[in-house]
C-alpha cells in the first residue's frame, strides 16, 4: 500500500516533467521552423533583387541559374532555339559534365518534358527518363530511373526563350517565382525594335477618293505607335513584378486567401495600392491600356481561378 502511495507522486512528477519537456521541444521545433522560414524568405528576396539588377540577357541567364541552384540539388539553364534546347550552364554536376553540357543540343522532339514546358508555357514535373529529358541529360545529371525533374519556362511575350531545369530536392514555388521575375526583367531588357510605320496613304485630288477602309482596333499591337507599345511593355513588367512581390512577401496571406477564396480580403491594402499605381502610371497616359495587373494577380496569386480572388475583388480596371 505504502509502495503504491509513494509511486503515485513520483509518477505524477515524471508525467509533469515529460509534459514540460514535450512543450519545450515543441517550442524549439516551432522556433527552428520559423527561423528556417525567415532565412528562406531572406534568401529568396536576395535572389529576386539580384535578378532584377541584371544589366543584360547574358548576365540575367547567369544570375537566374545561380539563384535557382540554391533552391535545388542540381539545376541547369537551356536556351530555346527553334526546335532544340541548347545547354547554357549547369550546377550540381562534375566540372567535366558541366563543360559537356555547355552547347549541348537536345531536340525537343526527343525530350517530351522539355517540349511540353515550351508548348504549354507552364511548369512541368516529369520522370527523369530518357524519353522525357533525353539520353544526354540522364547521363550528364546522373538521373535515377525513378527520379523526378522540374522544368520552369521563362515566358517572355508569349514565347519561351529559356527553361530552368531542376532535380533532386527542388523548391518548386521558389523556382517558379524566380522564373517569373526573370521573365519580367527579360521582357524589359529585350524590348524589340518598333516595327516600321506603314506608308502614308496618297490622296489623289482630281477624283473623289473611295471611302477609306475601317481602321483596325486601337488595341491591335501592330497598329500602336512605338511610344504606346513601350508603355504596354512597361505595364506588363510592372504587373509581373508586383504580383511576384506579393506572392513572395505575403506567403501566409496568399495561402490564407486561397484557402478561404478571398485573396483580395487577405491582401486588400497592397492590392489596392498596386491598382492605384497601375492606373496612374499606365491607364492615364495610354488609351489602349489593358489591365495587365489583374491578369497577373489572377495567374500568379489565384492560379487562374477568379473565384479565389473573392467576392469583394473589384475586377479588372477599365
Amino acid at each position: 500500500m505504502s509502495s503504491s502511495a509513494s509511486a503515485s507522486p513520483l509518477r505524477q512528477i515524471l508525467e509533469l516533467r515529460i509534459s514540460q519537456l514535450s512543450a519545450e521541444m515543441e517550442g524549439l521545433f516551432a522556433e527552428a521552423r520559423e527561423r528556417g522560414r525567415r532565412e528562406s524568405a531572406d534568401q529568396l528576396n536576395q535572389a529576386v533583387r539580384r535578378i532584377r539588377q541584371s544589366a543584360d540577357i547574358e548576365e540575367l541567364r547567369a544570375i537566374l541559374l545561380d539563384t535557382a541552384s540554391a533552391f535545388s540539388t542540381g539545376a541547369a539553364l537551356f536556351r530555346i532555339e527553334g526546335q532544340a534546347a541548347i545547354g547554357e550552364r549547369i550546377r550540381g554536376v562534375p566540372e567535366e559534365a558541366a563543360e559537356t553540357f555547355r552547347g549541348l543540343e537536345v531536340p525537343l522532339a526527343s525530350a517530351a518534358a522539355l517540349s511540353g514546358a515550351v508548348e504549354s508555357r507552364d511548369p512541368v514535373i516529369a520522370v527523369s527518363s530518357e524519353g522525357e529529358v533525353s539520353t544526354e541529360m540522364v547521363r550528364l545529371a546522373g538521373h535515377r530511373p525513378d527520379g523526378r525533374v522540374s522544368i520552369f519556362p521563362v515566358v517572355v511575350r508569349e514565347r519561351v526563350p529559356a527553361l530552368v531545369y531542376a532535380w533532386g530536392t527542388a523548391q518548386g514555388s521558389a523556382l517558379e517565382l524566380l522564373s517569373q521575375v526573370a521573365a519580367a526583367v527579360w521582357s524589359e531588357i529585350s524590348v524589340p525594335p518598333a516595327p516600321a510605320a506603314p506608308p502614308e496613304l496618297v490622296h489623289i485630288e482630281p477624283a473623289p477618293a473611295p471611302a477609306p477602309a475601317p481602321a483596325p482596333p486601337a488595341s491591335a499591337w501592330e497598329q500602336l505607335p512605338p511610344g504606346e507599345q513601350e508603355i504596354h511593355l512597361r505595364a506588363q513588367r510592372f504587373a509581373r513584378v508586383r504580383a511576384a512581390e506579393l506572392r513572395l512577401d505575403q506567403v501566409d496571406a496568399v495561402q490564407w486567401g486561397r484557402t478561404r477564396h478571398d485573396i483580395y480580403g487577405a491582401l486588400r491594402e497592397p492590392i489596392d495600392a498596386a491598382r492605384a499605381a497601375f492606373r496612374k502610371s499606365f491607364f492615364a497616359p495610354c488609351a489602349s491600356m489593358v489591365d495587365y495587373l489583374h491578369l497577373e494577380l489572377l495567374r500568379t496569386l489565384a492560379n487562374d481561378d477568379a473565384e479565389l480572388l473573392g467576392r469583394d475583388y473589384p475586377g479588372p480596371m477599365a
